[in-house]
């Protein structure tokens, strides 16, 4: 009987294993100016729910959900689209945020011209959520 609650405990946990609920922030000034990607998959046979933060304290703070995603992680960029203007691209979706008042909001056809400089990437390195810097690769 007692090796049976070990199975069980192992089998679950082993079920677990590929669940996901991390969080990673591209700063843009500091601390309290920043886009938060938080994904969350509460089983491994689930979608992985996402979000995006938008924040700028003490100004404004929301949160919006995202299109779902894979547990293999699609990379989003993020370009400087203009002053406190954030273009954000994961595969076939398009968002574009803006910090001066937290919004953020599909783009359904951006134009290439409005993109700006590509400031880095949300993605998984080695299981870890992470955001990879265009601007300065060492961070």
């Amino acid at each position: 009987m007692r090796w049976r609650r070990g199975a069980i405990v192992a089998l679950c946990a082993l079920g677990l294993a590929a669940c996901e609920d991390a969080a990673i922030g591209y700063r843009i000034a500091g601390m309290n100016h920043a886009l938060v990607l938080e994904r969350q998959q509460p089983f491994p046979w689930s979608e992985v729910k996402q979000a995006v933060v938008v924040s700028r304290l003490p100004q404004c703070q929301r949160k919006y959900p995202i299109a779902p995603d894979r547990a293999e992680m699609t990379p989003m960029k993020v370009y400087e689209a203009g002053d406190l203007l954030w273009a954000l691209e994961q595969g076939d979706h398009w968002y574009l945020a803006s910090t001066e008042d937290c919004r953020l909001q599909p783009w359904d056809k951006p134009d290439p011209q409005a993109l700006g400089t590509l400031v880095g990437t949300f993605r998984h390195r080695d299981g870890v959520l992470v955001f990879e810097s265009a601007l300065n690769p060492a961070s």
